[in-house]
């Protein structure tokens, strides 16, 4: 096994970077949200799903937003997006290093 990959803190920063990228990059609708549309003098509020990318500006049709004033997270979408994005490296990355504490202890 690589060296560098047996260091806790390269595998959690690989990891926030490998789960980011296509969570950012592409319209994967996963994170609870509101969107606010404005039709005419009406303001409307609809939950839907959205994704991080929608914050980016990609993934969408600029025609698609014409009524669209506003759309943001929710706190549950906040939570999800936090467990996707830190939790789940800081998971994996506690397990590497719980596997290599294991390995050094067996070494004495």
């Amino acid at each position: 096994m690589k060296e560098y990959l047996k260091k806790p803190i390269f595998v959690f920063f690989l990891l926030v970077f490998c789960i980011a990228l296509p969570l950012c990059l592409f319209p994967i609708n996963l994170f609870s949200g509101e969107i606010v549309l404005g039709v005419g003098l009406q303001t409307i509020t609809e939950k839907a799903p959205l994704s991080l990318s929608y914050f980016f500006g990609l993934g969408y049709d600029p025609k698609d937003m014409d009524i669209v004033k506003d759309f943001y997270l929710l706190p549950a979408g906040y939570a999800t997006a936090f467990t996707f994005i830190i939790g789940i490296p800081a998971l994996i990355a506690y397990r590497v290093y719980l596997k290599n504490d294991k390995y050094s202890q067996s070494q004495k």
